[in-house]
């Protein structure tokens, strides 16, 4: 691969595993599988952060279903202004709401207060740049279509199918848990990585790779890097948090192998 392809999975506002992922792996290009924001402490330093490295060439921003929720209230209050409908203000101020409940509220605090009317120039600038779906081929290019050369699917949710409750399959990816399957891959799709269900350590099922680790709660990030004819490597920073709320999470599929890195106040392993 001629670069290096490193995969970051829900940061949910930690900057500060996401700076140990960059300064362990300085010259990567990243892909980040959305859930960037939301329920941890700090969310806007993780988008300014992945803005940066986007803006240098160094990352491709995919969206998760918080994005997506972020996004809906912005989108009708956007036309609101255009249209003066109060139809239009009515379903701005409904997704506003569908994000509070959904974790929004932390970023709200985070900012000591949020409104549509005065939304942030940078969660507006960083909804514009999001992908739903990529390929990445072994040249480490990235594809917004299946290439004709083999290649490794990345979405937040899981690989772009019809689905009864998403027959937008773009929506679906944004979506779908494991058990919502099958998930057929198209043509030259080696597997497939995901986030957005959150497992104790990164597993594979079938052919779909599923690393978010609960990063705001249990204080882990899982990293893989992109490997086309294989399983990627993995890292998995372990900093602040509480490892053992990952109990809850639900055991599926085969673990893989991965490499821990003891970040400093990280509780012993």
């Amino acid at each position: 691969m001629s670069r290096q392809i490193l995969i970051i999975p829900d940061l949910h506002g930690r900057p500060d595993l996401l700076r140990a992922a960059l300064d362990r792996f300085p010259d990567a290009h990243y892909v980040s599988l959305g859930d960037a924001i939301d329920r941890g402490p700090r969310s806007m330093p993780v988008v300014e952060a992945l803005m940066d490295l986007h803006a240098a060439g160094r990352a491709t921003l995919l969206m998760g279903n918080h994005e997506r929720m972020m996004e809906e209230g912005v989108r009708w209050y956007r036309q609101y202004l255009g249209t003066h409908d109060l139809g239009d203000y009515r379903r701005a101020m409904e997704g506003y709401q569908w994000w509070m409940r959904a974790g929004g509220e932390t970023v709200r605090t985070e900012l000591g207060g949020l409104t549509l009317e005065k939304f942030p120039p940078l969660l507006e600038a960083y909804l514009k740049v999001l992908r739903r779906v990529v390929y990445v081929t072994a040249d480490g290019d990235i594809h917004d279509e299946p290439p004709p050369h083999p290649s490794v699917l990345i979405a937040h949710a899981s690989p772009p199918v019809r689905h009864p409750q998403h027959p937008n399959p773009l929506s679906a990816a944004l979506w779908l848990r494991p058990f919502e399957g099958p998930f057929p891959l198209p043509d030259g799709v080696m597997y497939s990585v995901h986030g957005h269900t959150p497992v104790p350590t990164p597993s594979r099922l079938g052919r779909h790779l599923y690393l978010d680790l609960g990063a705001y709660d249990t204080g882990r990030l899982a990293v893989a890097e992109v490997n086309v004819h294989g399983l990627p490597q993995v890292t998995v920073f372990c900093g602040r948090g509480d490892p053992a709320r990952a109990r809850k999470y639900a055991r599926f599929g085969e673990p893989i192998p991965v490499t821990p890195v003891d970040l400093p106040g990280a509780p012993p392993r």
